[in-house]
């Protein structure tokens, strides 16, 4: 019997595990490098420092830390959500609207969040609303935008014939714009839950006393930076987890709406 895997199954088994490959190869060249070259840990731990003082830290600790700073990523998420689809259906709707509120958002986004952050704290003080307020404009304008974009892909004839048979505004949007919107709410669906821990992280930065953010700051100013990396790490490791339950949420509700393998 033959063992050998043929050529088309080998090739989609080293794709999918190539990603896994490459950030072990990137572990072990990072280790050999600071073994080898005798980095100390205060300019760059080795991952195996790391890896140790994470499980310095205790796990209660962690989860607290967690906790806050996904409380607020995802409460500011949910809101984005609520706020910018019904938004880029009123901009679908009116182009006086849409010309008025597009000229709007774009500067809201070009101003940078770290700037604005200490203006929101003191404005509105250090609690979880001016956090998740900090969360919301990092992430309303990828769904604002994702959202209009969808809606003005559905094909013209598709308009004419709901207009011809006299169907309602509402049944246009809803059963048949919005499907088609789908694909790209989800995209802006993935980008807008990375931001969100970043805006959650920026929020902390300026004004919070737990949180993955504040962890990292507070270790950083002692000079732990084993325990800075890992809380970085751990980070990390959340907004890919919140990035693939996105996708999976998607192939869960709306498997119709993925682009199908080949095409």
């Amino acid at each position: 019997m033959s063992l050998t895997l043929p050529e088309g199954r080998l090739r989609r088994v080293l794709l999918g595990a190539s990603p896994w490959l490459f950030f072990v190869a990137l572990i072990a060249v990072w280790e050999v490098g600071c073994r080898l070259f005798s980095v100390p840990a205060y300019i760059l731990p080795a991952p195996s420092v790391i890896l140790n003082a994470f499980f310095d830290v205790e796990f209660s600790r962690w989860m607290q830390h967690l906790w806050a700073t996904l409380r607020v990523a995802l409460l500011g998420f949910l809101i984005s959500i609520a706020v910018s689809i019904p938004i880029a259906i009123a901009m679908m709707r009116s182009e006086w609207l849409s010309r008025t509120l597009y000229p709007l958002l774009v500067v809201i986004q070009s101003t940078p969040v770290v700037a604005v952050a200490p203006l929101i704290i003191v404005i509105m003080g250090s609690d979880d609303p001016s956090r998740i307020l900090i969360t919301c404009l990092l992430t309303f304008f990828p769904l604002v935008v994702s959202t209009a974009t969808g809606i003005n892909e559905t094909p013209p004839e598709l308009i004419e014939l709901s207009r011809s048979l006299d169907a309602p505004t509402r049944r246009e949007t809803w059963q048949i714009r919005m499907p088609y919107a789908i694909p790209h709410i989800f995209s802006g669906l993935r980008v807008a839950i990375t931001l969100a821990i970043i805006g959650a992280v920026v929020a902390e930065f300026v004004a919070a006393e737990e949180g993955l953010g504040y962890f990292i700051q507070f270790s950083t100013s002692f000079f732990r930076i084993p325990q800075a990396f890992a809380g970085l790490f751990f980070l990390a490791v959340v907004s890919l987890l919140l990035f693939k339950s996105v996708q999976w949420a998607q192939q869960l509700l709306f498997p119709w709406s993925l682009p199908r393998k080949g095409a």
